[in-house]
């Protein structure tokens, strides 16, 4: 039996043996690529920070409410260029996570390390119009509000497509998959197709996406849809707004990921997301974001989510900002409304600049939160022992602060 530590070390031994053995071609640079956060964090009764997340809310905004040692590091290596200009490459992926007091050992309960990406892909295809032919697992056609890491169109998995075939002015996609979480416990089989590049007015582009979730083997199992309606609109006051409507019946109540099959075409999601990426200055900027999504069930449990948040930043030099960040996220189920809002403030140093998006930041931060009744009875009912719950670090108080520091980075 393989111990932690050897699957671990497994784990680095294949991009390292994967870079190793590309590195020795000569015509093409082994690209290198990552993102990490790292901190230490306490609350207010002592020991280690404990963070703020609303049972029902599929997010939490992340400003000081990070909770875990994060690290992904990417190599990607083209192979071969063709004469005809197409290009044979793979790349893979390292993915660390460790829960903060705990030894990051990133393996047992309070850790893991996997390999999120391994592919290989045949890209700028002349027969495609410069489309690709991919194959393996890989991050695919991701969208997200970075401030709360809501990935609320994501059709990253394990399989195989056509990605961004150009055919009079737009772009068309076909993915099949078969896993595209790792905590998907089955294999259900997976269809997404997608157009984009309909330019409907100045600066703005429409993407239009429908996933087809087959039905598996099994009595209580369904098949299940989802579509979605992206609109971008680029050189709005300073930014890029982003709206996107979603509709899902049966397992495609997920929405942007496989649901559950057991669901069938009564049961119902639909969600509107609208978010708001700026620069105003070159020392202000900022992202904010509403989201809503209604949960239909026939079996009487309803649910329906809103969140409304937002985080900015001033530099006040070259290299310093504050940062702040305020959250309030709804959830109105069978058992009440449960409530939950949420505010940050950070001081940053960066040496890369003062804009919103300039990464390293090295972040000393405080944080308070207040939720209500039903929020806390829900914790304790779904998620005991979490700060939310009277078992958690606040006990029976509906409120609490955490601090701490944290470094974020990207490259």
């Amino acid at each position: 039996m393989k111990t932690p530590s050897t699957n671990l070390l497994h784990l680095f031994a294949v991009p390292g043996l994967l870079a190793v053995g590309l590195a020795s071609t000569q015509a093409h640079a082994l690209e290198f690529s990552g993102y990490l956060r790292s901190g230490v964090g306490g609350g207010e009764h002592g020991g280690t920070q404990s963070c703020f997340q609303l049972p029902g809310a599929q997010s939490k905004y992340r400003l000081g409410n990070e909770c875990e040692h994060y690290i992904e590091l990417d190599l990607r290596q083209d192979l071969l260029t063709l004469d005809d200009g197409s290009v044979l490459s793979v790349e893979g992926m390292a993915q660390l996570n460790n829960a903060y007091g705990h030894t990051p050992k990133f393996t047992g309960e309070y850790g893991y390390a996997r390999m999120n990406q391994m592919y290989a892909e045949w890209s700028k295809v002349p027969a495609l119009n410069g489309g690709s032919l991919w194959a393996g697992r890989r991050f695919y056609k991701r969208n997200d509000i970075h401030i709360t890491d809501f990935y609320y169109w994501n059709q990253s998995a394990t399989g195989a497509g056509i990605e961004d075939f150009e055919f009079g002015g737009l772009k068309y996609s076909y993915a099949f998959s078969r896993k595209d979480s790792y905590f998907q416990e089955d294999y259900i089989n997976r269809h997404d197709f997608n157009v984009a590049g309909f330019k409907v007015n100045p600066g703005g582009e429409l993407e239009f996406g429908l996933s087809y979730i087959d039905k598996p083997d099994g009595d209580d199992a369904h098949s299940g849809w989802a579509i979605t309606a992206q609109h971008k609109q680029r050189d709005f006051f300073g930014g890029v707004n982003t709206l996107a409507l979603q509709y899902g019946r049966g397992p495609g109540t997920g929405l942007g990921y496989t649901g559950d099959v057991t669901l069938d075409r009564n049961n119902k999601s639909w969600r509107l997301v609208e978010y708001f990426d700026w620069q105003a200055t070159p020392r202000l900027g900022g992202q904010m974001q509403f989201v809503y999504q209604k949960d239909t069930r026939p079996d009487g449990e309803d649910q329906d989510w809103l969140s409304v948040g937002g985080r900015t930043s001033y530099a006040f030099s070259e290299q310093f900002k504050l940062v702040g960040e305020l959250g309030h996220d709804q959830v109105d189920a069978r058992d009440g409304t449960r409530k939950l809002t949420k505010v940050t403030i950070a001081p940053t140093w960066s040496p890369a600049g003062p804009g919103f998006w300039a990464r390293p930041e090295f972040r000393l931060y405080l944080t308070y939160a207040s939720w209500n009744r039903a929020a806390q009875q829900a914790a304790t009912q779904l998620a005991a022992g979490s700060a939310l719950s009277d078992s958690g670090v606040f006990g029976n108080a509906r409120h609490g602060y955490n601090f701490g520091v944290q470094v974020e980075h990207w490259w």
